[in-house]
């Protein structure tokens, strides 16, 4: 069975780099992601999303990337995307959570992967909500 077009959340990308064992199921995705292993959907304003939180004090103590180094872990993800628009913004009236469903809305058939339980608990919207160990699941 071949995996469905996915949208992979911030926090899946960041625990994916901060994760010590390499078999972990979003170690495994960021490094799909990094290498073209499954197809994803990704869009500016969420590439802008992963660089923001990447970057940030808290957790760039954790991971040991200084600026540059996040950036080549970027171009890594973002040269084997789906690159889509949205027509979500990032302002105060759009959340993170609304731009991800107007990505999901570009694909209907499409998961969202997320680590994040209320949110997939309480996701309303196109396609289906699978946790990172779900979608490793649907890869192996």
């Amino acid at each position: 069975m071949r995996a469905p077009l996915a949208v992979i959340d911030t926090n899946v990308v960041v625990s994916g780099l901060l994760t010590a064992r390499s078999d972990a199921p979003t170690a495994r995705i960021l490094d799909g992601m990094m290498n073209a292993r499954f197809a994803f959907l990704l869009s500016t304003e969420l590439l802008g999303e992963y660089r923001a939180v990447l970057l940030r004090p808290r957790i760039r103590s954790r991971h040991h990337l200084d600026e540059r180094e996040v950036e080549v872990v970027l171009t890594e993800v973002a040269v084997n995307a789906r690159f889509c628009k949205t027509g979500a913004t990032s302002s105060a009236g759009v959340s993170a959570d609304d731009h991800l469903r107007a990505l999901l809305d570009v694909e209907p058939q499409s998961v969202l992967v997320t680590g994040d339980r209320p949110l997939a608990r309480d996701f309303r919207g196109p396609g289906r909500v699978l946790s990172p160990r779900e979608f490793v699941a649907l890869l192996s």
